[in-house]
């Protein structure tokens, strides 16, 4: 076991893991940070997305250890306030989910592309968004929630 401070949406966290532990698994299972989900666990469906100093990361192939200095965010750091973000707003008002296992990825994949790119045509949110999967297959709607987070007036890509 190793121990390492992983600065978790804004907040220090001391951790106590083995190095090579996932920083999937150490969210999850140590910081009881659920919302990051584990879908192939091979860094292919992006369910895992988190982001890392506002960079879409796999957390399933990232060593937690490997982490430590970066800023990194989940799903759970998004909200503000009690507010949603922009994003998770128009994910919402677009009916962009069915069951939700991928939503999380979708939309911290959804979050980095408006900080980058703050209204993407429709080519480049699925140029974007390729290799995050919805086994739903609501992509229409997720492709509208990301051009509806493009217009929010507080800038999806702000938070």
């Amino acid at each position: 076991m190793a121990d390492f401070v992983l600065k978790v949406n804004g907040a220090d966290m001391h951790v106590s893991a083995p190095p090579d532990e996932s920083l999937l698994f150490v969210l999850r299972d140590r910081l009881n940070l659920t919302g990051t989900k584990y879908g192939c666990g091979e860094g292919q469906c992006g369910a895992c997305t988190v982001l890392l100093d506002g960079q879409p990361a796999r957390s399933c192939i990232t060593p937690a250890s490997g982490a430590t200095g970066a800023n990194i965010t989940t799903i759970e750091g998004l909200e503000q306030n009690g507010q949603l973000s922009p994003v998770q707003q128009a994910f919402l008002e677009e009916g962009a989910f069915q069951c939700g296992y991928c939503t999380s990825g979708m939309v911290l994949s959804a979050t980095a592309l408006l900080r980058k790119t703050p209204h993407p045509t429709e080519e480049q949110i699925v140029a974007h968004m390729d290799g995050n999967i919805c086994r739903c297959g609501t992509y229409p709607r997720i492709i509208d929630a990301v051009k509806r987070a493009s217009q929010s007036p507080t800038k999806a890509g702000g938070q």
